[in-house]
């Protein structure tokens, strides 16, 4: 059995290690025990902005089994819809397979409906085949070409 809930300051290290727990997470994250300070920066202004939720994925003694951000976007294009953007999706090596990702993603499609959006998007990194295959098995279609610069 599994929920969801909006992430706690107490989680944020489950986190960070579910977010290294890959190849592109290994070479970009960095688990320390307590957790790196902009992490934590970061984790307090998520959790002061309204448009934003980082959720996790817990089994029924609360552990963290995965985690996602959602931003809620408003815009003025298609009329001014509000966007859900689904980012950092992770989900925990021991609970792939059993539909914990469907249903997290899926959770987090309904707040989006919930806060009255009339679209979500989200990216994933082209390395990740099968992640991508994931999200097409749900119902996103890549319609756009995304692009990121570094800063």
């Amino acid at each position: 059995m599994h929920s969801f809930r909006p992430a706690r300051r107490s989680d944020l290290a489950d986190i960070i290690g579910l977010l290294a727990e890959d190849d592109l997470g290994s070479a970009r994250e960095i688990v320390s025990d307590p957790p790196d300070a902009r992490y934590v920066a970061a984790f307090d202004a998520i959790e002061a902005d309204a448009n934003q939720l980082l959720a996790v994925a817990v089994d029924g003694r609360d552990r963290v089994l995965g985690c996602l951000q959602l931003t809620f976007i408003p815009g003025l294009s298609r009329t001014g819809v509000w966007r859900g953007q689904i980012e950092s999706v992770r989900v925990a090596k021991s609970a792939r397979g059993t539909g914990l990702g469907s249903d997290f993603i899926e959770w987090a499609v309904a707040r989006c409906a919930a806060r009255g959006c009339g679209l979500v998007q989200l990216t994933s990194d082209k390395s990740r085949r099968d992640a991508i295959r994931f999200y097409e098995k749900l119902g996103f279609v890549a319609s756009h070409e995304g692009l990121k610069r570094n800063l």
